[in-house]
């Protein structure tokens, strides 16, 4: 009995431990799997958080892909030499004494200079100018006061061996040589016509070579100084003297008075002419007496033209008899017009052809031109047959 109740315990214990051992391993198998998902759902969110990158990685690509802008064009810079190792940036204008050095530098490559006119006709070797690695440079040694002027620095634009100056980048000073002797630039003239236009303003050049020069303007006759109120009249250093509007009162003999420091000179004189330029070219009206004639009789071909009074015209033909010489007869005038209040004036040309011929036929043009052009116009004129006795008898 003891042994059986003993053998019993015995298979029960055996069986409680396995069935503890099998729940261990249940357990175990429930947490490796439930960390094999966990790892799985991990990786499945790197894989999706890589998903969700991608896009902004493509979009950045994109922004990285857009059209560079271009870069803006570089300012030219134009220094002045002023000794070995010490340079300095040119403003507006530079005053450089008489006989001394004049050395500018231009960054650029390559570049190309203009000069005074008086220094482009020269031909002393005073000026020489030089193309370096990143800049160009203008030396003009033994200065004079007629070197007064400006100085400009063109960069160039290159493709393969054309080059083109780039205006828009120039860089200009105005240098003044100042001479103790001479106030003015010198000239070779001692008279010079200017022409007085009444459209556009005119200018006398009357350069001085110091900045510093107190300058008038004088007429010769009568003796008087002639009133300078920056509107009618202008002043500028670089320049001279601006008429903006010419007028027949500012007509005759003046020149400018310059004076510094005790010494007092007078310019070139100028004689002004004035001349009433139109505002615009002709425009011509052409008319035939009749645009068919029979041989024998007379044909008038009238051309006219209306304008501004004082303003002249001239006025060519070309007509179907030149081809045999034909001479040419014409008849001109001008007369006033009143129109609104306005004075006008009308010139006429007539075209005179006596006795028409079978070479009168064709087309007669006229050309009326004035100061500020020409213009034509034509028409054509058809010569019959001659009337017979019979049909001018009826």
């Amino acid at each position: 009995m003891r042994l059986g109740l003993i053998f019993s315990i015995l298979i029960v214990t055996v069986l409680l431990l396995e069935f503890g051992n099998s729940e261990k391993n249940e357990d175990m198998e429930t947490k490796a799997s439930e960390k094999k998902k966990q790892k799985g759902k991990a990786k499945l969110g790197k894989v999706g958080a890589k998903k969700a990158k991608a896009p902004t990685t493509k979009l950045k690509r994109k922004k990285t892909t857009a059209k560079p802008t271009p870069p803006l064009p570089v300012e030219t810079v134009l220094t002045q030499v002023l000794e070995r190792g010490k340079f300095q940036r040119v403003g507006d204008t530079v005053t450089v004494h008489s006989g001394d050095t004049l050395e500018l530098r231009c960054k650029g490559k390559p570049v190309q200079w203009t000069v005074p006119y008086y220094l482009e006709e020269e031909d002393e070797g005073r000026l020489r100018t030089t193309q370096h690695e990143k800049y160009g440079s203008l030396i003009l040694v033994n200065s004079t006061g007629a070197d007064t002027g400006e100085y400009t620095c063109y960069p160039m634009y290159c493709e393969g061996t054309d080059c083109r100056r780039e205006y828009d980048r120039a860089a200009r000073v105005f240098v003044f040589f100042p001479d103790p002797q001479e106030l003015f630039v010198p000239s070779a003239d001692y008279y010079e016509v200017v022409q007085l236009r009444t459209n556009r303003p005119t200018t006398l050049p009357c350069q001085v070579t110091s900045p510093l020069a107190k300058v008038t303007l004088h007429r010769e006759f009568p003796p008087d100084e002639v009133k300078v109120d920056g509107v009618e009249i202008s002043f500028n250093i670089k320049k001279g003297f601006t008429i903006h509007r010419p007028r027949t009162h500012h007509a005759g003999s003046l020149y400018c008075m310059a004076s510094y420091q005790g010494l007092r000179q007078i310019s070139t004189k100028y004689m002004l002419i004035y001349v009433n330029y139109p505002v615009s070219p002709p425009s011509p009206v052409i008319q035939a007496s009749s645009s068919s004639v029979h041989m024998g009789e007379n044909l008038q071909v009238t051309c006219s033209v209306q304008g501004e009074v004082d303003v002249a015209i001239d006025f060519t033909w070309e007509y179907p008899g030149q081809k045999i010489g034909r001479p040419l007869y014409t008849q001109d005038s001008t007369h006033t017009l009143r129109s609104g209040g306005q004075s006008r004036q009308q010139a006429v040309t007539v075209l005179l052809v006596d006795e028409a011929r079978a070479v009168d036929q064709g087309t007669y043009t006229c050309t009326a031109q004035n100061l500020e052009g020409s213009a034509s116009i034509s028409t054509t004129v058809k010569v019959l047959p001659a009337h017979t006795a019979r049909a001018r008898h009826h």
